[in-house]
């Protein structure tokens, strides 16, 4: 499954749900499930330690409040947020289209699950009734299939790059043209190869 965070996001963007409002750790780990639909919720183990680095850091406190442990941001955690609001802008753009992945991966493992289901339904009631197994799967059918996973292939490798690009220039990164060029380059030899296979299978 496509990450949501790419290395070092989530370490600025717990920064920035504090710099939004002190936090315990369980009301951090719910508002980023909040954030992505549901589609990423992380473990006590994943956010503790975190928070303990930035601690460290001094970009956060935290205080005791009944058995709850606040945490807040400091005024040097703070001045780091401001200073890369452009890379949250980034981080937020890359969120949206982890999201979506996620929300399309999950969509295509549940069809393909439903799809599996009913087959063995189907095959459990020939069992109780003696019939035959089925002729062999359709092969439009089959082509369907095919066809959902390289839609699939195609959003995952095209949301991946959107997000690296877009993350790249908000934290300040020049892209080259001869970047774009390779990329292009990249992508219509790819369909070129697409177009051969094709055509050999008519």
């Amino acid at each position: 499954m496509s990450p949501v965070f790419s290395h070092g996001d989530l370490r600025l963007y717990l920064l920035n749900l504090l710099d939004e409002s002190p936090r315990h750790g369980y009301d951090i780990i719910q508002a980023l499930s909040d954030r992505t639909g549901g589609t990423y919720t992380p473990s006590a183990g994943t956010i503790y330690p975190r928070l303990a680095k930035l601690e460290e850091e001094g970009l956060v406190s935290k205080s005791v409040d009944g058995r709850k442990t606040v945490y807040a941001i400091t005024e040097a955690g703070r001045a780091e947020v401001l200073a890369r609001a452009g890379e949250l802008e980034g981080i937020e753009a890359g969120l949206t289209d982890s999201v979506r992945l996620i929300a399309e991966e999950v969509r295509g493992s549940v069809r393909e699950a439903m799809k599996s289901l009913r087959a063995d339904l189907a095959a459990a009631a020939r069992e109780r009734h003696g019939e035959a197994s089925p002729p062999a799967e359709d092969p439009r059918a089959h082509s369907r299939q095919q066809l959902h996973r390289a839609d699939a292939a195609l959003n995952d490798v095209r949301g991946r790059v959107r997000a690296e690009l877009r993350a790249h220039v908000a934290r300040g990164g020049d892209v080259a043209a001869s970047v774009v060029d390779e990329l292009t380059e990249a992508l219509e030899n790819a369909a070129r190869t697409l177009s051969d296979a094709l055509r050999r299978e008519r």
